[in-house]
């Protein structure tokens, strides 16, 4: 079975997802405008691109890796459904005390496919199984 990414470029600025490495998990996301992220704010950055993943996935939009250490940026509202063929922006959030700008080329965010379950059925029950953890919630598996 063949996955294909399908790719709309919508615009002269916007460039196709691309690999950085053979090996790696997520597809590098383009800005197609310049755009500025305020110090402790965020803004929606245009790509001027829209795609459809391969069936049985959805895309993730995640944080370059970079982007957050060297400038306290991270992405939101991530998840992009098989069935959404509108341009996808990306959320950027500016954790820094200095304003972000992004010009056109940039990479702002990185797109990983993963698979899902489409067909789960949801089962109201009176209890679930017992495990370790229990109910124990943030922090309750750390020392």
């Amino acid at each position: 079975m063949s996955h294909q990414l399908k790719v709309q470029l919508r615009s002269a600025t916007a460039k196709a997802p691309t690999k950085g490495s053979l090996t790696a998990a997520g597809y590098d996301i383009y800005a197609s405008a310049p755009t500025t992220i305020p110090a402790q704010g965020q803004g929606l950055v245009s790509t001027d691109v829209s795609f459809t993943v391969p069936q049985g996935t959805y895309g993730r939009i995640a944080p370059r890796s970079g982007l957050a250490v060297k400038n306290g940026i991270s992405t939101g509202a991530g998840v992009v459904d098989r069935d959404y063929t509108g341009e996808v922006k990306v959320v950027l959030f500016n954790h820094s005390t200095k304003d972000f700008h992004v010009e056109v080329g940039d990479r702002v965010a990185q797109l990983i496919l993963e698979r899902i379950v489409e067909d789960a059925e949801v089962v109201v029950v009176e209890s679930l199984e017992e495990s370790a953890r229990g109910a124990g919630g943030f922090g309750s598996t750390g020392k």
